[in-house]
């Protein structure tokens, strides 16, 4: 009988517990990548979505300069097309994303904001930890605040919010 091939119950035990150890140290790398990853998009998506709007403004926004009132505007609303459909869904790369627009008026030119939170914030499937903003004047900005994270930002949020990749 000692001339059998083949490994030993100890030896596979030894492989898989190699495996296992290799696996902790891996697995939550890739997931702050993902994370990474999904914020970078967001705020890529968000200097798309300041794009969009100003060309909206300039092209279909009439004498007041007017900004798309909804993402969807942005997309679809007589044949725009100014953003992809994905965007124009709300969500994408784990961020739920939002426009809003106030009209011009006699007293003040026309605005607008648009926001990314992440569709997930907290556990081992959070989407990001931060959340991202931008409004008329194109600075993308940025909040980390945990207590904050699950709530949307409001146009009173993002100008205090710190510029993003500050």
């Amino acid at each position: 009988m000692k001339n059998q091939k083949g490994f030993s119950l100890i030896e596979l035990l030894i492989v898989v517990v190699i495996i296992g150890i290799i696996a902790a140290i891996a697995i939550p790398n890739l997931l702050a990548s993902r994370r990474s990853a999904n914020e970078g998009s967001a705020v890529s998506s968000m200097r798309t979505l300041h794009g969009a709007q100003m060309t909206y403004a300039s092209t279909y926004g009439g004498p007041g300069y007017n900004y798309a009132a909804d993402i969807a505007d942005l997309y679809g609303a007589g044949n725009v097309g100014l953003i992809d459909s994905v965007l124009a869904g709300g969500t994408k790369s784990g961020f739920n994303f939002a426009v809003d627009a106030s009209p011009s008026s006699p007293s003040a030119p026309a605005q607008f904001i648009a926001v990314s939170n992440p569709t997930t914030t907290t556990g081992v499937t959070a989407t990001g930890t931060k959340r991202f903003c931008v409004m008329t004047d194109g600075v993308v900005k940025a909040d980390s605040d945990p207590a904050e994270l699950a709530n949307p930002f409001s146009p009173a949020d993002c100008p205090a919010a710190a510029p993003a990749g500050s």
